[in-house]
């Protein structure tokens, strides 16, 4: 039963308007006060962890385990890694300045950017909607969230939580539709932070550019898997099962699909369908570890990819069982697709992975060239030297070397993709950065200063220096 509550309209701009006002006084806040803040949610958030992992079993059956580990860690994760860096993040950061600036002083001011606007998905609905949210509260911004309306239990729990914690002028929850979402796409916010699909990025952009709104943009795409003749297939396949089918496949870094060398595609299908059993059991349907497709709609279009598949005639490797009943598609691995096929031209977003051989690396980077830049790419390799060939000649958000998708919990690292699959980075200082204006400032401090030798009336003197200024400054 869909419990989403849907925002009036009028809220939303009274919301906004509220924030607008009060956004002056938020900016100023200390490093202290925004610890506070930081430190409320995290407590609010373990207070509330049974609520939270009940909402997820409602809206996709997820399980308290995964729950903890890909809902509620990344962010208090998130929050302590925060509270250690933001004084240090805040402080001004001191920069050189020419001698041709000779007399004064330069830093860099870290400034909130004001009122901002996130935009969260249904997949880690917990996750990517207070991550983002931690670094606008370090930043020392107001925000308005717009959760997804496909995970409406998980909405509700959240609007609970932020009810309890802050006033609607700080931190405002909109929940709803299409609608709600192009009525706040219609107001003037300071930034967007945006996590979904590429297409509906495009959409957030140019709402965007009306109002020259700066965007992060988290996005997705097809992210590949390189298996070289050197990597262990055991670890391999291991590490890949847990990565692709881990929430049902429904990840913007799982693996997409995978190029295995021929010398290990059979090794590596065979880890693979090991490592789902060990995880699963013998008949996936009956684990309570393996979530659901979250509704309907996703169902039939991964479905629809299925059949575009069988009708090309693929190999189905293992899987392929679904229950539309429940919105049950069990761990499927598929061999000989085409480049036309909807699994190689569409991201899968569920738990379907094409298996691909190659002979010689170039064929790879070649292929994965032709596509649109990846969220991440896995590789899997005991070659330094292939692994230093494949990093040179490709383009992607994130790469994990003989792991998968476990760079996003790395706070210390920069988190987005790249054109198609993204645009800025989220996580730890990235994340406050993007929610920051960069404010340069450059101060006098000295009654000479170099660049008025070098100011009108032009003479032959100011001449020669401005000669040696470009030679030698």
């Amino acid at each position: 039963m869909n419990t989403l509550t849907q925002t009036p309209t009028t809220d939303i701009k009274k919301y906004f308007d509220e924030q607008m006002a009060f956004q002056q006084e938020v900016s100023q806040s200390t490093a202290s006060e925004r610890i506070a803040k930081l430190k409320k949610l995290k407590k609010s958030i373990l207070a509330h962890k049974t609520e939270i992992r009940e909402a997820l079993f409602k809206d996709f059956k997820k399980h308290p385990s995964e729950v903890d580990l890909t809902e509620i860690y990344p962010v208090t994760g998130d929050i302590k890694h925060t509270i250690s860096h933001l004084r240090k993040w805040m402080s001004k950061k001191r920069v050189g300045t020419p001698l041709a600036l000779l007399g004064s002083s330069s830093w860099v001011h870290y400034e909130s950017k004001g009122v901002c606007l996130i935009i969260s998905p249904w997949n880690f609905p917990i996750n990517l909607t207070f991550g983002p949210l931690v670094s606008a509260i370090a930043a020392g911004n107001c925000v308005m969230l717009k959760p997804s309306e496909h995970t409406p239990h998980a909405s509700a729990i959240m609007a609970k939580i932020l009810g309890e914690l802050f006033d609607t002028r700080e931190v405002a929850i909109c929940q709803g539709g299409v609608e709600v979402s192009k009525a706040l796409l219609e107001l003037p916010f300071h930034h967007i932070f945006f996590t979904g699909a590429p297409a509906i990025g495009k959409f957030v952009m140019a709402a965007a550019a009306k109002n020259l709104t700066s965007v992060t943009l988290e996005l997705g795409g097809k992210s590949p898997t390189i298996v070289d003749e050197s990597a262990n297939t055991e670890v391999a396949g291991r590490r890949i099962a847990w990565a692709k089918f881990l929430n049902n496949g429904q990840i913007c870094i799982a693996p997409d699909y995978i190029y295995v060398h021929s010398s290990k595609k059979e090794a590596l299908v065979a880890s693979i369908n090991k490592h789902i059993k060990k995880m699963y059991g013998d008949d996936v349907v009956t684990s309570d570890s393996y979530c659901r497709i979250v509704n309907e709609k996703h169902f039939d279009r991964i479905k629809c990819y299925m059949d575009n598949a069988i009708e090309k005639d693929v190999k189905i490797l293992a899987g392929a069982k679904l229950d539309e009943k429940q919105d049950y598609i069990s761990p499927t691995l598929v061999d000989q697709v085409g480049d036309d096929a909807d699994l190689m031209t569409e991201e899968i977003f569920g738990p379907v992975l094409p298996i691909r051989v190659y002979e010689n690396i170039e064929e790879v980077t070649a292929a994965i060239n032709k596509r649109e830049r990846p969220l991440a790419m896995y590789i899997y390799s005991k070659k330094q030297k292939n692994i230093n060939y494949l990093i040179s000649n490709t383009r992607a958000g994130g790469t994990c070397i003989n792991h998968s998708a476990i760079h996003f919990f790395n706070n210390n690292l920069p988190f987005g993709g790249v054109n198609n699959s993204g645009i800025g980075k989220a996580h730890g200082e990235w994340g406050f950065i993007a929610f920051s204006n960069e404010r340069a400032v450059l101060k006098q401090w000295s009654p000479m200063s170099g660049i008025e030798l070098m100011t009108a009336p032009y003479t032959d003197l100011k001449q020669k220096i401005i000669d040696l200024s470009i030679k030698f400054f």
